[in-house]
């Protein structure tokens, strides 16, 4: 009777190599954009022959997936960390939380500003983020769950993976004019992010008496 297939964790060797081939196209990333990326760039700056980056990632768009990945791993962080229950007024204090954490990063990180709010017209990496902010979204609303009342949401959409594309449109069109996500349109950005959640949750959502443990 044949076994099961199983998925295998990379060896030590090959993951040690996967971050050194992603640091160094992040590092690219950040000097010279989207465009000027190619294998053999990636390559030479992380000191390996353009066989080896090949052997992980067959394209550039296969890279910058892991990336996006990377980026929205940090983004998965943020919303993970701990909130202090009896900070929250309303759940639009938790609404600006959850939205300068995630502003931080863009902040720290020029890749994550790159792949997911620049115009590289990449479809591989359009649709790899997509599909990131539906488990973002998920992870969003259980947040919201734990400190407050909800009502019901419709099934047929995420409001809450809407709400945080919408907010990054608006982060886009910083990136797009200014080259970084100006403190202006970080408060744009997290007025479009709150007016649109506002048309699904009430002005006064009722906040539970204790926070709901995490599940997972």
């Amino acid at each position: 009777m044949p076994r099961p297939a199983t998925t295998r964790k990379p060896r030590a060797s090959s993951q040690l190599r996967i971050t050194g081939i992603l640091d160094a196209a992040r590092a690219l990333l950040a000097e010279e954009g989207v465009a000027n990326l190619s294998i053999y760039s990636v390559a030479e700056r992380a000191d390996m022959p353009p066989s080896s980056v090949y052997h992980f990632f067959a394209s550039v768009p296969a890279i910058l997936e892991g990336l996006t990945a990377e980026v929205h791993a940090a983004f998965r962080a943020c919303l993970q960390e701990p909130v202090e229950h009896g900070s929250l007024g309303s759940w639009r204090d938790l609404s600006r939380l959850v939205e300068e954490r995630m502003l931080a990063i863009y902040a720290d990180d020029t890749a994550a500003r790159q792949l997911i709010l620049a115009q590289h017209g990449l479809t591989e990496v359009t649709q790899a983020d997509r599909q990131h902010d539906i488990e973002l979204g998920r992870l969003m609303h259980r947040l919201f769950e734990r400190h407050f009342e909800l009502p019901a949401l419709p099934d047929d959409i995420d409001v809450f993976a809407l709400a945080m594309e919408l907010g990054d449109r608006v982060y886009a069109r910083s990136v797009q004019l200014h080259g970084e996500i100006t403190p202006r349109f970080a408060e744009e950005g997290m007025r479009v992010f709150d007016a649109y959640l506002g048309l699904y949750l009430p002005p006064f959502l009722p906040k539970r008496a204790v926070a709901l443990a995490d599940t997972p």
